[in-house]
């Protein structure tokens, strides 16, 4: 049975990415504050309570990866915080706060991990549409906006650091997505896309992209917003 890490799984894409995967008869390890993943009922679906800023839960994962000798086939990072400020407004600690989930988080999780990756693993960094360097910027999204863009390039620098393994590294740009985020970010919008939808697009990229996709930062929207 193959293996999938996903991150941010209580609600929205990420809970949709955990159904979907399970059904797919992977082994699913769910990474979120909050247990909600596991109404799904799936023996599947083995959850750690996580905080991506918290050492001691980055500490119970890889305790769990060394007693079950997890390797991973598929990691998705796709846990992110928004804070909804404009830049008059918006301080650096919520800066800091949103780059240390949005960024370090990933960076911390991805170093943690490296030794449990298979050899052709694929690793898929959910940002956005808005972390696009020419794409449409919004009023109140600078700390946001710019940690994709950050996470952007950290995908193609690692692709590029690992070209001469078997490792994969992509970076799939949203657009809209019915979320509570979208909510935070545009209160009131209605997007054309769900987040079964979308989550059923990242679960076939996840799954086959990698055959042809290598260090690519790609757009997948629609409408921005």
């Amino acid at each position: 049975m193959k293996t999938v890490i996903i991150t941010g799984t209580s609600t929205g894409i990420g809970f949709e990415l955990a159904k979907i995967f399970s059904k797919k008869n992977y082994n699913v390890i769910s990474l979120s504050r909050s247990s909600n993943v596991v109404k799904i009922g799936s023996k599947n679906i083995y959850h750690i309570p996580f905080d991506l800023t918290c050492d001691d839960d980055h500490q119970k994962l890889i305790n769990h990866c060394k007693t079950n000798k997890i390797e991973i086939d598929i990691l998705i990072n796709n846990a992110g915080l928004l804070i909804n400020k404009t830049f008059n407004d918006i301080t650096v600690d919520d800066f800091e706060k949103i780059y240390n989930v949005n960024v370090f988080g990933v960076v911390k999780l991805l170093k943690n991990l490296f030794k449990f990756f298979s050899s052709d693993a694929h690793i898929v960094n959910i940002s956005s549409i808005g972390g696009l360097i020419g794409s449409s910027k919004f009023k109140g999204l600078t700390a946001y906006s710019s940690s994709k863009g950050a996470l952007n390039v950290l995908t193609e620098v690692l692709s590029e650091e690992y070209k001469d393994s078997d490792l994969i590294f992509n970076s799939l740009c949203l657009g809209s997505v019915q979320t509570k985020m979208l909510e935070k970010a545009f209160p009131g919008y209605k997007a054309e896309v769900s987040p079964l939808e979308m989550a059923d697009y990242i679960h076939d990229f996840s799954v086959n992209g990698k055959k042809l996709f290598s260090g690519k930062v790609i757009p997948i929207s629609k409408s921005n917003p």
